[in-house]
């Protein structure tokens, strides 16, 4: 009897730490093609939820036959191995949400998602090129992902991928012009995974716009990654009288640390034209920098000898303000007031940035 109630408490520990691991990586994305955006441009978007808290973006020269990119590291990561979004100088883009409902991952290598996207952006130009390189890496990958990918051409496209496989989810067959993945996969066990509910809330904020096709990276960087809205409640807490919120399944949560949108090429443009729109830091108290493929933001750019970027660093100063209890369970709590607070000031230099960047792009098309 004795045997039995220790491993009833060891399992219930195993499955609190499970659901912990889980909802650290509680990513959000999606997929929109050029026929639904107001500038014509196809677009990913991943908002990042992660038990590392700091990112930075880091530019990578070309070498060899390696191309050149820009991407998000993990704060720290000095030798720049794993790249957790970015795009590179032949135009081809990648992001990745965990799955938690594919084939279990393997017990002697796992966690390797952002590595195969490091090297996706050193190899890639195409989607064909991506499916090449998934199916000639070492097996088992090391992987339990919906990756993201976008090329110059504007094709793109989800994998959803395991240790062995993967099945490929066209956005040109999708009649919305818009695809969801949030941490499940669909060609997975029914009902397995997370993320039923931030995938509502998202296609809640997003249908409406890409109808219209009136879609901007705006709508996910200053809009979605910043929503305390709840499909499953029917509420909008940021619109409400509350101070304290339960910060729960909500696009946007504690574990969140940045939200990057890559905007895609229109016919005939070079991928200097690409922008990674980028909100590092917990986004809703953080605002959008422009990102290319031959300018970082200082501000986004890792420094001192811990890696990490001076603008994410800020405004996780910020997020301890929203997250202000400690003790108990406190730490499950924000303050929505204080987002409130700090919000309008974010979203005017937001505006400023975005501004700045179409007015450069304006002037290339010109030259050209």
């Amino acid at each position: 009897m004795l045997n039995f109630v220790i491993m009833t408490r060891f399992l219930l520990i195993f499955l609190m730490f499970a659901a912990t691991a889980a909802e650290s990586a509680a990513c959000t994305s999606v997929i929109v093609s050029g026929r639904v955006t107001r500038s014509g441009r196809p677009m990913i978007w991943k908002h990042r939820d992660t038990g590392t808290e700091h990112n930075f973006i880091a530019r990578v020269g070309a070498s060899g036959n390696r191309h050149g990119y820009v991407a998000l590291f993990n704060g720290g990561d000095s030798l720049l191995n794993e790249a957790w979004t970015g795009m590179n100088d032949a135009g081809f883009a990648i992001m990745n949400t965990a799955s938690y409902n594919l084939m279990p991952d393997t017990a002697t290598v796992k966690d390797r998602e952002g590595i195969v996207m490091r090297l996706a952006l050193e190899r890639c130009i195409t989607l064909d090129d991506f499916e090449k390189l998934l199916d000639e890496l070492p097996k088992p990958l090391g992987v339990q992902a919906n990756f993201g990918v976008m090329d110059s051409s504007g094709r793109a496209a989800y994998y959803e991928t395991d240790d062995y496989d993967f099945k490929r989810y066209l956005l040109d067959d999708e009649p919305s012009g818009i695809i969801y993945r949030t941490n499940y996969s669909y060609s997975g066990e029914k009902d397995g995974g997370y993320g039923y509910i931030r995938e509502s809330n998202a296609r809640h904020l997003a249908t409406s716009p890409a109808k219209d096709r009136r879609v901007t990276p705006e709508l996910f960087t200053d809009t979605l990654s910043k929503s305390f809205y709840h499909s499953l409640i029917g509420r909008d807490f940021m619109k409400g009288d509350d101070r304290w919120v339960s910060d729960r399944d909500f696009i946007p949560r504690r574990s969140s640390a940045a939200s990057i949108v890559i905007e895609g090429l229109l016919p005939g443009e070079s991928p200097e034209s690409m922008t990674m729109w980028t909100v590092i830091g917990y986004p809703p108290v953080s605002h959008t920098e422009a990102v290319t493929l031959d300018s970082v933001p200082q501000s986004l750019q890792p420094s001192g000898s811990e890696w990490r970027s001076p603008l994410c660093d800020e405004t996780l100063k910020r997020k301890r303000e929203v997250f202000p209890i400690t003790r108990g369970s406190g730490e499950y709590y924000l303050d929505i007031d204080k987002i409130r607070e700090y919000m309008p000031q974010q979203l005017r230099i937001s505006q400023e940035n975005y501004a700045r960047r179409r007015a450069e792009i304006k002037k290339r098309s010109e030259k050209q």
